[in-house]
């Protein structure tokens, strides 16, 4: 089933465009692959990017949006990626990176192309835990840039995944959020009350 992807907000994608015609931009980027490749760069797949902060035990998790993600395509694959954020001035370009995040997003998207439901993809970030997730929202027709995940929502780690996390193994939220509970809890001390 296709997937529905939302649209990023215009000047999200205007500064992306600027940064990569600007050599300046391109070269201090420090992104060996987006340097070396060869012809047009193009950026696609925009993904808005969520933050989970925090994570209860009762699962309830609270998110924010940080900024939109769009992969950055030179001729058949995506090379980098390309972060942007809100300021007070409006959208704007952060920065170019590469990495296995990269190549593990795309997989990640073919994988949930082939699922029966349709889905909204949107990236999921569990800094604490080092871990970043394609979340796929149930309601296709939502506002990628506002909600929080659903128990029924699926999130596939990607890799690298932490360990004992199965990297591109889809998990539903409410079948997750307790072991990333358990694992972002800090450890109690010897002696300390239960």
């Amino acid at each position: 089933m296709p997937l529905h992807v939302p649209p990023a907000p215009a000047p999200a994608l205007r500064s992306v465009l600027t940064a990569l015609s600007s050599p300046t931009a391109v070269r201090e980027a420090r992104t060996p692959a987006l340097l070396r490749s060869q012809g047009p760069a193009t950026p696609e797949l925009p993904l808005p990017v969520h933050v989970l902060d925090r994570v209860t035990a009762e699962g309830v998790s609270a998110t924010r949006l940080a900024g939109w993600r769009f992969l950055i395509r030179c001729g058949d694959r995506a090379v980098a990626a390309a972060d942007t954020m809100l300021t007070p001035d409006g959208w704007a370009f952060s920065h170019f990176f590469e990495g296995p995040y990269i190549t593990s997003t795309e997989r990640a998207l073919r994988q949930a192309e082939t699922m029966p439901q349709a889905y909204q993809p949107r990236l999921l970030s569990v800094p604490s835990l080092y871990m970043l997730t394609l979340w796929l929202h149930e309601d296709s027709t939502a506002d990628g840039a506002a909600g929080h995940p659903a128990a029924t929502d699926l999130l596939v780690p990607l890799a690298p995944a932490p360990p004992g996390i199965a990297a591109h193994r889809p998990h539903r939220v409410d079948e997750l959020l307790p072991v990333l509970t358990h694992r972002a809890s800090p450890p109690r001390l010897l002696g300390s009350p239960a």
